[in-house]
């Protein structure tokens, strides 16, 4: 039988992380009887003057720190992206992704990984959508009075979300398909 986030006992906590070399946004909901609710959300900032190296340190310390304290059971993570004209960007964001990837694996939980389009569309309905309307469906899914702000911890909490409802999604579905 399929292990149902809503039918986790007594709260399941998810982490959203949209990674950034400069800027990796965080946010973790829980998940109380089937009702999100925001826990707690953030930047981890990399000193740009830093070596890469150092950057690398920072983000996975601060990884490991958001774990540590605000306990998740699982992790969102989005998907690396990027332009063909920007290969150079794609190398750099999985340097940051990579840091991140082993800060979750060293806390020994795991990682689901999102496309930014397939977030958007569950979101919004429009894989496309621009960030103010990621962050305003956001801020009405977890009823904030004002949307998240930088864009970068509303799209890790938009992260969030999405895993929460594709992973329900897949448990239904486990569930139907066990009968």
């Amino acid at each position: 039988m399929a292990d149902s986030s809503r039918n986790q006992s007594p709260e399941t906590r998810i982490l959203g992380i949209d990674p950034g070399l400069n800027v990796t946004g965080y946010g973790v909901l829980a998940i109380d009887k089937g009702r999100l609710s925001l826990v707690e959300a953030g930047v981890i900032r990399s000193n740009r003057s830093d070596d890469l190296g150092s950057r690398l340190v920072s983000i996975h310390d601060g990884i490991v720190d958001v774990i540590r304290s605000l306990k998740p059971n699982v992790v969102g993570l989005e998907e690396l992206y990027s332009h063909y004209e920007r290969p150079k960007t794609a190398i750099i964001m999985g340097h940051a992704r990579g840091a991140i990837c082993l800060a979750v694996a060293n806390e020994n939980l795991t990682i689901s990984s999102y496309a930014a389009t397939q977030v958007k569309k569950v979101l919004t309905g429009n894989g496309r959508a621009p960030k103010p309307q990621v962050q305003l469906a956001v801020a009405r899914q977890l009823h904030l009075v004002q949307p998240p702000d930088p864009p970068d911890v509303a799209d890790a909490l938009a992260i969030a979300i999405c895993h929460y409802y594709l992973s329900e999604q897949l448990d239904n579905f486990d569930l139907a398909s066990a009968s």
